[in-house]
């Protein structure tokens, strides 16, 4: 199978599986963490959203250093509702549908690397990047938010098997 074909795949149902959690998440509650060490809801909400966009950012970039100036356009903003998250969600999806369907093996096997500045944080093929920096990285994200809406008494919902809260 090509890592492109794989990649889609994988990312139309790590999409599927944000949006349900999305489309939970409590509005008005931004501010709210679980822990004064926790991110607030709406900042994670936010990168839950966003993610699946940073397939086309590593396709198309060979690096992100997050101290350049126009490092602070990539930041996650908490959006204002959940509408809005949705839109950041599908604006992402399809950027990142259009990068893979554009690029070659080849280039998934090119180097990409993440650094702040000078210190490199992690470099390695672009494909296992986008595997570990942005498709796992959104699954340990996705799963934040979900006890994120346990706590705020919101249905969680299934993603990769049943949950409590849809089937018995």
């Amino acid at each position: 199978m090509l890592l492109k074909r794989f990649f889609l795949e994988q990312l139309e149902r790590e999409a599927a599986a944000s949006r349900k959690a999305i489309e939970r998440t409590p509005e008005g509650e931004n501010g709210w963490k679980p822990h004064e060490r926790s991110m607030e809801l709406g900042y994670l909400a936010g990168l839950v959203a966003t993610m699946p966009g940073w397939l086309a950012l590593m396709i198309e970039t060979d690096e992100l250093d997050l101290d350049a100036s126009d490092g602070s356009s990539f930041r996650t903003k908490p959006a204002n509702s959940r509408a809005e998250l949705l839109q950041q969600l599908d604006e992402g999806l399809a950027r990142s549908r259009k990068a893979l369907e554009k690029t070659s093996e080849a280039h998934l096997n090119t180097s990409w690397r993440l650094r702040m500045g000078d210190q490199v944080i992690t470099e390695g093929p672009r494909y296992a990047m986008i595997a570990d920096g942005a498709l796992s990285h959104l699954a340990h994200h996705r799963g934040q938010l979900t006890v994120y809406l346990r706590l705020k008494e919101a249905k969680v919902p299934a993603i990769y098997g049943p949950s409590a809260d849809e089937f018995h």
